[in-house]
């Protein structure tokens, strides 16, 4: 089968573990890792980055497998060795997509190229020049006009898109309509972990509710060493972050908690985590006779490569909604890969979603 040709902007540690990932399963016959082995007939080795975008003189001008390696780039290397694709990383637009305390903190933070910046028309070309058929969009928290710039990139370009950010477009109807317009599929928004905070808290919330224990209380405590957990130290950036994140767990308790009994959302930067995540949960709640009982969790995870797995299947599922011409939020991969999707369902029910959308039955349907 061809394969399903990616554009990348911002190419930090989620790019990295992306494309490592690409390159260890196009090697290896394993499936361990993968929620699933194929969709569409695609695998997770079936996928060709031909393009990315970013702002750091590191980066710029490198071949995508050169760039993913360096500084501030941190997270775990699965995979050393991944061939040039010939695809270059190409300057971007800044906007707001670097916080002002970003920049001077050398190796931690970003160093801005001595380039002149991308433009609309400049952007556009570059992704129909590449044959881009999915764009993903791993820009920083808070880089909201940003995130709205290359979005609008996206649809004159006639690529779908894999909003990985909390920057909110497939859940807001004017922004959905657009790419349903142009028969483009998006998957948004905010991509879930594998295995992380959020889909973890969630499944404790659900699992309370099911139980009969009412959730009175509950935070949820994040710390990394990250680019991301640096940028975030800008509170004012984490409006859309944190919404995202407290919604997709109001949406699993049986009953919604006041404000000032739920906190869910980044703590602090600590640098010599690197890209370790450590994620603190905690749940009080009244169960038989009202009596109190809590649970505490401690998570530890490297965060980028846990978000990888499910960035591959929302891929593929945008090249199967390609494949069928459709356009607009694919609402169970939406919900079942993202925070803040355009409609929030039980993990259970999104996952059939998501099976019976991408299953042989289906496809021979149409």
């Amino acid at each position: 089968m061809k394969p399903i040709k990616v554009a990348v902007i911002g190419v930090g540690n989620c790019a990295s573990s992306l494309v490592q990932g690409v390159e260890f399963y196009r090697n290896t016959n394993s499936s361990a890792g993968l929620i699933h082995e194929r969709i569409g007939g695609y695998g997770a080795g079936d996928v060709e980055f031909v393009m990315g975008v970013d702002v750091d003189a590191r980066k710029v001008g490198k071949d995508i497998s050169e760039a993913i390696f360096a500084a501030p780039n941190c997270t775990a290397v699965f995979q050393p060795t991944v061939p040039a694709s010939g695809a270059k990383v190409i300057m971007g637009k800044i906007l707001d997509g670097v916080a002002d305390h970003m920049t001077g903190m050398g190796d931690r933070g970003f160093i801005l190229a001595d380039a002149p910046e991308a433009t609309r028309e400049s952007i556009v070309a570059a992704l129909r020049e590449s044959g881009a058929e999915v764009l993903i969009n791993f820009l920083p928290v808070g880089s909201e006009t940003a995130t709205e710039f290359y979005m609008e990139c996206a649809l004159e370009a006639g690529v779908g898109v894999v909003n990985c950010m909390p920057v909110f477009i497939a859940s807001r109807p004017e922004w959905e309509a657009k790419f349903r317009a142009k028969r483009l599929p998006i998957v948004g928004d905010d991509i879930k972990a594998q295995v992380g905070a959020t889909i973890v808290h969630r499944v404790l919330s659900s699992l309370f509710g099911a139980r009969g224990v009412t959730v009175e209380k509950t935070y949820q405590l994040n710390t990394g060493g990250n680019t991301d957990f640096m940028n975030m130290l800008d509170r004012q950036r984490l409006g859309s972050k944190k919404e995202s994140k407290t919604e997709a767990v109001q949406a699993m308790l049986a009953q919604r908690l006041a404000d000032e009994n739920i906190h869910v959302g980044p703590s602090d930067y600590v640098p010599w985590q690197k890209d370790n995540k450590l994620c603190f949960l905690r749940l009080e709640g009244t169960q038989w006779g009202n009596v109190p009982m809590n649970l505490e969790l401690r998570l530890s995870v490297e965060d980028s490569p846990n978000s990888a797995a499910c960035v591959m299947d929302a891929i593929r599922c945008c090249k199967v909604a390609l494949e069928r011409g459709e356009g607009g939020a694919l609402i169970g991969p939406s919900a079942y890969f993202c925070k803040h999707p355009p409609q929030q369902f039980n993990d259970d029910v999104a996952a059939q979603l998501v099976d019976e959308y991408i299953s042989e039955t289906a496809l021979a349907a149409e």
